[in-house]
């Protein structure tokens, strides 16, 4: 039986239940899930936009950072408690709405969540300001005089994907730059953004009315254009095309982030192929194949095993396939659309007429490893859903020539290799265009502070308002204690 519709939506100024919705069902059919999305017109957004502007100005851009820190810790404090209802309505509805595995949402949301504690926020602002108190009031410039760091009064997100919490990346760091939000859901998973105000509300209701959270149809552009004509910055995601869409309907005087399709691999070295670490080895690749199906950009297309270890390049690959086989028993994958698995079906037979190449699958198509000899040994992505690609090389050292054509597409390599080569190897990568190593197993979860497709998190939201270095000196010679 379905139950009552949800409201997907957090409007500030503005009262929810008098507007129009559409009902999205998702969900397996026999425990459906209804979301209310509420239908904004382009005067709809105007009047939530300043909504959200007149709130920021009164409380959000009053407060010391430190008080905003604390404000989000405690609410990820809630969020962390699996016994608060909202981190219960959490995981209780996020597998069904997304498809993904209970467990494997359940855990993850905890590890992602574990990322913006208040030591993790410290960091967040450490990493971008030599001196964070620059957000809060004038301070000493290495190179003289004062300066001030400020936040929009408003910035427009724009997510997509069906990932659980990717939201709270840009909406954390845009209160921690004492920016308002007005952050626009995506239809594949619109219900995590509200969930996460409503518990910011439970500790900071005043603080809670500086975001928004609301949706319209993929392709309405009058609500967009009205958003973007507020927003004073906007951060959007998704793919390429969509991204180019949102540019130019964006107005010269906002200024626009947008962050969009990129491909990530993995390299093993043959250190890592012993008889004693292979097993571990193929763990921690499996686990960034399956968590989350390979939906973010972090997790690996492709990877590369280097020549020469106990364990063959092709030996692995075997390992791979009984480590996602045992995943598959753990963390079941999703349910496909018939488009997504038409393209596995198209991807692995394509691997299976590769020179060169054999694939180990599971005989329901649930996971495929494609091992290629290096007859071919391209860079080229997978279809996702548990497909990845085993590519034997000579050397580690090629692979940075194999990816670097592709460096606007470039994210993060996955690692698993000596000390003494870590440095050389992601020094190489880095020329290619690769912007994140990482340990293989921490593919798919970022450390706090990490700079998002080699950007700041927090320093690219702000402007900064200079005192020259000669204002104070001739200030002084005005004052009332100068004879």
């Amino acid at each position: 039986m379905t139950e009552h519709p949800i409201l997907a939506a957090r409007l500030p100024g503005m009262n929810a239940d008098a507007l129009g919705h559409v009902t999205q069902t998702y969900g397996p059919a026999d425990a459906p899930v209804s979301i209310a999305l509420p239908k904004l017109d382009a005067a709809a957004i105007a009047a939530v936009a300043a909504s959200v502007k007149t709130a920021t100005r009164r409380t959000l851009k009053t407060y010391p950072v430190a008080r905003i820190v604390d404000t989000l810790d405690a609410a990820i404090a809630r969020l962390l408690d699996r016994a608060h209802p909202i981190r219960r309505q959490m995981d209780r509805l996020l597998p069904r709405l997304t498809g993904y595995d209970a467990d494997m949402v359940g855990l993850g949301l905890t590890r992602y969540l574990m990322t913006f504690r208040k030591p993790e926020l410290l960091r967040f602002l450490a990493e971008d300001f030599p001196n964070p108190a620059i957000l809060d009031g004038f301070q000493p410039l290495p190179k003289g005089g004062y300066g001030r760091a400020y936040g929009a009064d408003l910035t427009a997100h724009i997510w997509a994907g069906n990932v659980p919490g990717l939201p709270l990346w840009s909406l954390a760091a845009g209160l921690l730059a004492k920016s308002g939000a007005v952050g626009k859901v995506p239809t594949a998973e619109p219900l995590f953004a509200g969930l996460f105000v409503d518990a910011l509300a439970e500790v900071d209701p005043a603080l809670a009315e500086c975001i928004a959270v609301v949706w319209w149809q993929g392709g309405e552009e009058a609500p967009e254009r009205a958003l973007l004509e507020a927003a004073e910055l906007a951060l959007a995601y998704g793919g390429n095309a969509a991204l180019a869409a949102i540019r130019a309907r964006t107005p010269i005087t906002t200024r626009f982030l947008a962050y969009g399709h990129k491909v990530s691999f993995a390299m093993i070295g043959r250190e890592a192929l012993d008889a004693a670490k292979t097993a571990e080895t193929a763990r921690a690749a499996a686990y960034d194949v399956m968590r989350y199906d390979q939906q973010g950009c972090f997790a690996p297309h492709v990877i590369f095993v280097e020549a020469g270890g106990r364990s063959s390049p092709e030996r692995f690959a075997g390992h791979l396939a009984q480590e996602l086989q045992a995943f598959e028993r753990t963390y079941p994958r999703r349910a496909l659309s018939l488009g997504e698995a038409a393209d596995v079906a198209a991807w692995r037979a394509a691997a299976e007429t590769s020179p060169g190449g054999a694939v180990i699958g599971d005989p329901a198509g649930l996971w495929t490893v494609a091992f290629d000899d290096g007859t071919d040994g391209q860079f080229s992505p997978s279809s996702l859903n548990r497909a990845i690609r085993v590519v034997a090389v000579q050397r580690l050292e090629d692979v940075a020539a194999r990816v670097a054509p592709y460096r606007r597409l470039l994210q993060t390599a996955g690692l698993a290799c000596a000390p003494d080569r870590l440095f050389a190897l992601s020094a190489e990568l880095g020329l290619a265009g690769v912007r994140r190593v990482a340990a293989l197993g921490d593919m798919t979860a970022p450390e706090a502070g990490w700079h998002h497709d080699g950007r700041f998190n927090i320093l690219d939201l702000v402007e900064i308002t200079e005192i020259d270095g000669r204002a104070l000196p001739t200030a002084d010679r005005l004052a009332a204690y100068v004879d």
